[in-house]
C-alpha cells in the first residue's frame, strides 16, 4: 500500500514537470523511472503468484497503465512526447492506488507456456502503444482547436508543431496496429470454444478495433487523412479496444461472476 502511494506521489511530480513548457531539468527524465519501479513492485505483489498471474479488472487496469507509462518514458528519449506525461503519469499513479486498495481476486492464469507469455506481452505492448496514440490524438485535438481559435496558451507552446504531432500519431498507430495484429493471431492458439471460454464479445470487439485502425492507416496512405479525421478514427478505434477488454471483463467479473478461460 505504501509503495503504491509513493508511486502516486512520484508520478504526480513527473506529470507536473511534464506539463511545464520550460526545458526539462536533468532529474526529470528519471523521475518516471522511479515511479515505474515503485508501481511495478506494488503491482507484482498482487499479480504474480509463482507460475501464474491474477488479473482482476483493477489489476488489469493498473498493469495497463504501468506499461503505457513505461512505453512513454522510453519513447521520450527519442521523440518529443514529453507533454503526454502530464496525462499518462498521474493516470498510472491513480491506477496503482486502485489496484492496491481494491484487489479483485479471480482464478489464476498459468504463464508457464511460452505461448501464453507471448500473447500477454503482445497484447500489453499493442494496447500500450494505442493508449499513447489515443492520448496523443486528444492533445492534437486540443492543439487544433486552440490554433483555429488563434489562442496561444501554455499547451500550444509546449506541444511540437502540428505536422510533427501528426507524424508521431501515425507512427504510434502503425506500430500498435502491427502488434495488435500479432496479438489477434497469437490468440488463436487458445480458442477452443468461444462461448464456453467467454471470448466471443472480446474477440468481435478486438477485431472491430483492428479494422478501424486498419482503415485509418489505409486512408492515410490512400487519401492523406489527417487532422480531425485522423483524431476521430483514432479515438473510435481506441474506445472499441477498451470496450473489448475492460467492458467484457467488467460484465463477466462484476455481473456474471465469471472470467475468461
Amino acid at each position: 500500500m505504501i509503495t503504491a502511494f509513493l508511486a502516486l506521489l512520484v508520478y504526480g511530480l513527473a506529470g507536473l514537470l511534464a506539463a511545464r513548457r520550460l526545458q526539462a531539468p536533468p532529474y526529470e527524465r528519471w523521475l518516471p523511472a522511479l515511479a515505474l519501479a515503485l508501481h511495478g513492485w506494488a503491482l507484482s505483489r498482487h499479480v504474480l503468484h509463482g507460475g501464474a498471474i491474477t488479473l482482476g479488472i483493477n489489476e488489469a487496469l493498473s498493469l495497463f497503465a504501468w506499461q503505457s507509462a513505461l512505453l512513454l518514458w522510453v519513447l521520450c528519449f527519442r521523440e518529443p512526447l514529453r507533454t503526454m506525461g502530464a496525462a499518462v503519469y498521474p493516470a498510472a499513479g491513480v491506477a496503482a492506488i486502485i489496484a492496491s486498495l481494491w484487489p479483485t481476486p479471480v482464478s489464476d492464469i498459468p504463464i508457464a507456456d511460452w505461448k501464453v507469455r507471448s500473447h500477454i506481452l503482445l497484447s500489453l505492448f499493442s494496447a500500450g502503444l494505442l493508449t499513447l496514440a489515443a492520448v496523443h490524438a486528444g492533445l492534437l485535438a486540443a492543439q487544433d482547436r486552440l490554433l483555429r481559435g488563434h489562442r496561444m496558451t501554455q499547451l500550444t507552446r509546449a506541444l511540437p508543431p502540428v505536422q510533427t504531432m501528426e507524424r508521431l500519431l501515425f507512427q504510434l498507430i502503425g506500430i500498435g496496429f502491427f502488434l495488435l495484429s500479432l496479438t489477434l493471431l497469437s490468440g488463436l492458439w487458445f480458442i477452443r470454444d468461444w462461448l464456453a471460454q467467454h471470448l466471443a464479445h472480446k474477440t468481435v470487439l478486438s477485431i472491430t478495433a483492428w479494422l478501424i485502425f486498419g482503415v485509418l492507416l489505409w486512408g492515410r496512405l490512400r487519401y492523406g487523412w489527417r487532422g480531425r479525421t485522423a483524431i476521430r478514427w483514432t479515438l473510435a478505434g481506441y474506445a472499441t479496444l477498451v470496450l473489448a477488454y475492460f467492458g467484457s471483463k467488467l460484465v463477466l467479473e462484476q455481473i456474471l461472476g465469471k472470467h475468461w478461460s
